[in-house]
C-alpha cells in the first residue's frame, strides 16, 4: 500500500476536532478560526503532514490527555485560504491512520509523536463475498435516493481492498460521530467491512420505509388535488352554462333556513359567524360535515314555532272520554290546565308525573291529551339508559358528537310546545358516564328550563312552553330533587267493574279490528266478559285482559277460516272451551276458616295483591321464627306484634304459660317473592292471637294497618289498590286504619258498596271484627 513507504518525521503539529471524522483517502475542507489556524501553518515545516484526532467531551480515555483519541488519521495541507470573514478554509487530504503515542505543548500548537497503523488483508471467500454485498446494497442505496457522485460509484466498481472500500462507504453513511470514530479505530478491514454492511443495512432499510410513506403521502395530497382541480374545472364549466355550484347552492340553502329560522339575535349572531367559518372550510374536510351537521341543529329547531292549543274544554273531555274510562283525577287536572291557558296565555308547562302499575295506561294517556290539546306528540323511553349525554348531548369536540334526546325530538317535531313524555323515568340507571337523573333536573324545572343548555347546540333553548309527562311504576327509585320537581298523579288499578266497560267500551272494538272480524256480528256477552276477568286474569292494568280477548278472537279467525260453525257471540261457555281450564280461583271463599291463618292486604308495583299470614307454634326453645322472604321493616312488626300480645296477654284471655318452652313461627307464603314493609302488623298481631287463643279467624275479613308496641294502628299507603285486590279476590269485609277513612273516596262507588269496611284505632278493635 502507498502510504506504507511513508517517512513520517518524528513530530507532528496535532490538531484536535470535535465535529468530523476524517477516514484516509478523504479530500475535504475545513473551516477553522483564525485561533485555530496555527497546526496548520506549522504543517508547512513537516511536509505540510498534520495528525488530526477526535477529542471526546466525555470523561478522558487512555493515556492522552482530555479525551483525545488514541487513533487518529494523518492529513496532508493541500491548501489554506483566508476567507472574508476573518476565518481560514483548509484543504486536506486524509493519508493513513496513525496511533498518537504522546504529546506536548510547543508554543500555540499541539505536537504528537505518531506512528503508522499498518493494516493486512489477506483476499478470501469472505472478504470478497463482503465486497460484493457491500456494492450491491450501495446501489440499492442509490436506487432509494441516496446521493453518491458518479465518480465515487465508478470508484466502488474497481476497489476490492476491504480496507479502502470500508473507509470510502463508512463517508456516505449517515452516521453519529461517535459511531465514525469507532470505525475509524476498528484496525482489521474484514471487522470494519463488517460493521459498515451492517449500518448501510439499516440505512436502507430507513430508506425503504420513509419512501413509502413519503409514496403513501405523496399519493393522498396528489388524489387531493387531483380533486381540486376537478372542481375548479367544473365550477368553470358551470359557471360556462349559466349553472351554480352545488357547494353554492348548499350554503345559500342554509343561509336561507337561518334566516327564515327566527333566531335570538345572540344566536343568530352565532349562526352567520359559524356559516362565514364553514365557507372557508374546503368540502372535502371532516370539519366541513361537522359544521354543516351542527348549521342544520341551530337552524332547524324550533326557535318560534308553536302549535295553538285547542281551548275547548267541552272538546277536550269529549276526547279525554272516548280514549280512557274513568281517571277523574287526569282529566280534572287537564282541563284545569285547558282553563288556565285560556285565561293566560304565556304560561309555563307543566311537569306531570304519572305513577301505577303497569296496563293501566299511562303511556296511552299521553297521547290523548296531546289529542285534546291539539298538540303535537312526543316520547322517548329513559329504561336503562345510564348515559347523561342521552339527555344533554356531546360536546362537538367528539367525533360523532350529536344533540341528547330532548333536542333531537323538539328537532323532529318542529314546534317547542309539544305534549313531551318521558316513559318509565323510575329505570334510569347511572354508572361512571354520569347521571341522567341529575341532567333532568334542569329539563324539569319550570324555573330552569327557560334556558337549557345541550352540550352540542352550546346555546340556550326555551323548555317552559313543553308540557312534560313522566311515568312511573313506583315512586321510590326516583330521586327526591327530581321527584320534587314533578306533580305526581297516581292511577290505580281498575275494579272489575271499570275493567268491564274498559273492555266493552274500548278493548273489543280495537281487537275485532286487529284480528280481521270488525265486519261479522260477533257479540261478547257480559257475563262472558266477568268470567274472563275473573278466572282467567289477575292484574291492576287491563294488557293481560286485551291479551286474553285478542286470544279468543284469533281462535275464532282459526275457526272461520276451516270452515267450522260460525259462532253468533261469544257466552260463558264458550270462553271456557276456547280458553280451556280457568286459570285463577277465587283464594278467600275457596277457603274455610282456619285458626292462625289470616288475610292481610298489600302493595307492590304492579298494583294491590293479598297475602295469606299463618302462625304456627310447637315445643322448643321461646324464640319467634320469621319465614317467606320478609324485609327488615316486615320483621320488624312481627316482633312488635308478639310484644304487644305478651304485654296484654290477659286482656286477649291468653295463658301466661303460652310463651313458655314455645317456639313460635311466623310465615307468609309466596316465599320466593321478597315482600317488606309496616302494613302488615294488625294481620300478624291477629294470626297470633288466633293461634293462642285458638280462635279461628275469618277468611273473607282482609286488613291492612301499622301496629304500635302499645297497640295503636297507624296509617298505611296504597289503600285503593289493596281493596282493589280484596274485591278481586272476593273479600267481602275490609278492616283499615281510622286515619284511612278520607282516601275511602278515591275507590270507586260499586266496590265501596260491595264490600264493608271497618275502619280501627286500636289492635283490640281489629281482633273483635276478625276473629
Amino acid at each position: 500500500m502507498p502510504h506504507t513507504t511513508i517517512e513520517l518525521p518524528v513530530k507532528l503539529p496535532l490538531f484536535a476536532q470535535h465535529e468530523t471524522v476524517v477516514f484516509p483517502y478523504m479530500l475535504l475542507p475545513l473551516y477553522v478560526s483564525a485561533k485555530d489556524i496555527a497546526p496548520f501553518n506549522e504543517a508547512e515545516k513537516y511536509e505540510q503532514y498534520v495528525a488530526l484526532a477526535f477529542e471526546r467531551l466525555e470523561e478522558p480515555r487512555g493515556e492522552l490527555p482530555g479525551g483525545l483519541s488514541e487513533i487518529g488519521t494523518l492529513c496532508k495541507v493541500t491548501q489554506i485560504k483566508k476567507l472574508d470573514d476573518g476565518r481560514y478554509k483548509v484543504s486536506l487530504e486524509g493519508i493513513t491512520r496513525v496511533q498518537i503515542l504522546e504529546t506536548e505543548p510547543a508554543g500555540d500548537v499541539t505536537l504528537a509523536q505518531c506512528e503508522i497503523v499498518r493494516e493486512f488483508v489477506e483476499k478470501s471467500l469472505v472478504s470478497e463475498a463482503l465486497v460484493q454485498s457491500l456494492n450491491a446494497l450501495l446501489k440499492i442505496a442509490l436506487s432509494h435516493g441516496k446521493p453518491l457522485p458518479d465518480d465515487v460509484m465508478k470508484m466502488i466498481d474497481y476497489i476490492d481492498n476491504p480496507a479502502r472500500l470500508s473507509d470510502l462507504v463508512a463517508l456516505y453513511v449517515n452516521l453519529p460521530v461517535s459511531d465514525l470514530q469507532e470505525l475509524l479505530e476498528t484496525i482489521d478491514p474484514l471487522d470494519r467491512l463488517k460493521k459498515v454492511y451492517v449500518h448501510l443495512t439499516n440505512e436502507v432499510q430507513r430508506m425503504q420505509i420513509k419512501n413509502e410513506v413519503a409514496g403513501e403521502v405523496t399519493k393522498r395530497v396528489g388524489k387531493n388535488q387531483k380533486e381540486y382541480i376537478l372542481r375548479e374545472q367544473m365550477k368553470h364549466i358551470q359557471e360556462e352554462l349559466g349553472e351554480e355550484d352545488p357547494r353554492s347552492v348548499d350554503l345559500n340553502e342554509l343561509r336561507r333556513k337561518i334566516e327564515d329560522a327566527g333566531l335570538p339575535e345572540e344566536i343568530k349572531k352565532i349562526a352567520d359567524k359559524e356559516l362565514k367559518r364553514l365557507e372557508r372550510i374546503n368540502q372535502a374536510s371532516p370539519e366541513y360535515n361537522v359544521a354543516r351537521t351542527y348549521l342544520d341543529y341551530l337552524a332547524g329547531m324550533p326557535w318560534n314555532t308553536s302549535t295553538a292549543d285547542s281551548l275547548d274544554m267541552v272538546r277536550a273531555e269529549e276526547i279525554l272520554n272516548e280514549d280512557h274510562y274513568n281517571l277523574k283525577k287526569v282529566k280534572e287536572r287537564i282541563l284545569e290546565f285547558l282553563a288556565v291557558r285560556s285565561l293566560k296565555e304565556n304560561m309555563k308547562g307543566p311537569v306531570l308525573c304519572f305513577v301505577g302499575p303497569p296496563g293501566v295506561g299511562k303511556t296511552s294517556l299521553g297521547k290523548s291529551i296531546a289529542r285534546s290539546m291539539g298538540r303535537k306528540f312526543v316520547r322517548i323511553s329513559l329504561g336503562g339508559v345510564r348515559d347523561e349525554a342521552e339527555i344533554r348531548g356531546h360536546r362537538r369536540t367528539y367525533i360523532g358528537a350529536l344533540p341528547g334526546r330532548i333536542i333531537k325530538e323538539l328537532y323532529r317535531c318542529g314546534v317547542n310546545n309539544p305534549i313531551f313524555m318521558l316513559d318509565e323515568i323510575d329505570k334510569l340507571g347511572n354508572d361512571f358516564r354520569g347521571d341522567p337523573a341529575s341532567a333532568l333536573l334542569e329539563v324539569l324545572d319550570p324555573e330552569q328550563n327557560f334556558s337549557f343548555n345541550d352540550h352540542y347546540l352550546d346555546v340556550p333553548f326555551d323548555l317552559s312552553k313543553v308540557m312534560f309527562i313522566t311515568t312511573a311504576n313506583q315512586l321510590d327509585p326516583i330521586p327526591g330533587p327530581l321527584k320534587d320537581r314533578m306533580e305526581v298523579i297516581r292511577l290505580a288499578g281498575y275494579s272489575g267493574q271499570e275493567k268491564l266497560q274498559i273492555a266493552k267500551n274500548f278493548i273489543i272494538r280495537r281487537e275485532l279490528e286487529e284480528n280481521g272480524l270488525a265486519d261479522r256480528d260477533l257479540a261478547f256477552e257480559d257475563n262472558a266478559l266477568e268470567k274472563v276477568i275473573s278466572d282467567y286474569t289477575r292484574e291492576a292494568g287491563v294488557r293481560g285482559l286485551q291479551r286474553t280477548i285478542a286470544s279468543i278472537f284469533r281462535k275464532v279467525a282459526k275457526e272461520i277460516t276451516q270452515g267450522k260453525d260460525t259462532r253468533s257471540g261469544i257466552t260463558p261457555e264458550a270462553v271456557t272451551e276456547l280458553l280451556g281450564p280457568r286459570k285463577f280461583h277465587n283464594e278467600v271463599t275457596a277457603e274455610q276458616d282456619r285458626i292462625g291463618v289470616v288475610t292481610g292486604l298489600a302493595w307492590t308495583e304492579t298494583g294491590g295483591d293479598i297475602l295469606f299470614i299463618e302462625v304456627t307454634s310447637m315445643p322448643g326453645k321461646a324464640e319467634l321464627i320469621l319465614t317467606g322472604s320478609l324485609g327488615d321493616v316486615m320483621k320488624e312488626s312481627a316482633r312488635a306484634a308478639l310484644s304487644y300480645i305478651e304485654a296484654h296477654a290477659d286482656e286477649f284471655g291468653i295463658l301466661a304459660d303460652a310463651f313458655e318452652n314455645r317456639t313460635i313461627h311466623i310465615h307468609v307464603p309466596s316465599g320466593a317473592i321478597p315482600k317488606d314493609g309496616p302494613s302488615a302488623g294488625v294481620t300478624m298481631v291477629t294470626a297470633l292471637v288466633s293461634l293462642l287463643t285458638g280462635k279461628p279467624a275469618r277468611r273473607s275479613v282482609a286488613m291492612t294497618g301499622e301496629i304500635t308496641l302499645t297497640g295503636r294502628v297507624l296509617a298505611i299507603g296504597g289503600l285503593k289498590e289493596k281493596v282493589l285486590a280484596a274485591h278481586r279476590a272476593g273479600v267481602h269485609t275490609v278492616i283499615a286504619p281510622e286515619r284511612n277513612r278520607d282516601d275511602l273516596e278515591d275507590i270507586p262507588e260499586n266496590v265501596r258498596d260491595s264490600l264493608e269496611f271497618i275502619f280501627v284505632s286500636e289492635a283490640s278493635e281489629a281482633l273483635a271484627a276478625a276473629l
